[in-house]
């Protein structure tokens, strides 16, 4: 049995992760996906849903098999306990693949590591999404005397 593990923050989900899910769920017979925990979203905006509430939401997707929160202080913690033969990454994910089987092999861990590419659109990011929104949703003004907008 081949297990695979995806990892991500899942910050407002949208077609490009359910992509990378399944893409990932091909590569083997069992898919673990591993949320970031909020602590530790470091390199890009703190997550908009909360860790509890993203986890819930990658649980109930169907390519996912289990899906856990990340450990707040090693990442290769949760990567040790599920013994992954592959563990794949996103095209956006800032990891260096090289240096990632490098880190991985001083853990003695075996793994591949495999990039999934992006999904195409341009609402298959979770910033783009937000900048999409702030750009086409403008603000109500504020009610008037008779609660109506001036």
């Amino acid at each position: 049995m081949t297990r695979v593990v995806a990892t991500g923050t899942f910050d407002l989900l949208h077609p490009g992760h359910l992509y990378y899910l399944e893409e990932s769920r091909r590569l083997g017979d069992e898919l673990f996906v591993i949320v970031a925990r909020d602590a530790n979203v470091k390199h890009k905006p703190r997550p908009i849903i909360p860790e509890d509430q993203r986890l819930l939401m990658v649980r109930a997707l169907k390519p996912v098999d289990h899906a856990l929160l990340g450990d707040l202080h090693d990442m290769f913690l949760p990567i040790a306990e599920i013994k992954p033969e592959i563990i794949t990454l996103g095209f956006n994910q800032h990891f260096d693949e090289g240096s990632l089987r490098q880190r991985l092999r001083d853990r003695g861990l075996d793994a591949e590591v495999v990039r999934i590419p992006g999904y195409p659109g341009s609402l298959a990011s979770s910033s783009n999404i937000v900048g999409h929104i702030l750009k086409t949703r403008e603000p109500s003004p504020p009610a008037g005397p008779t609660g109506e907008g001036e």
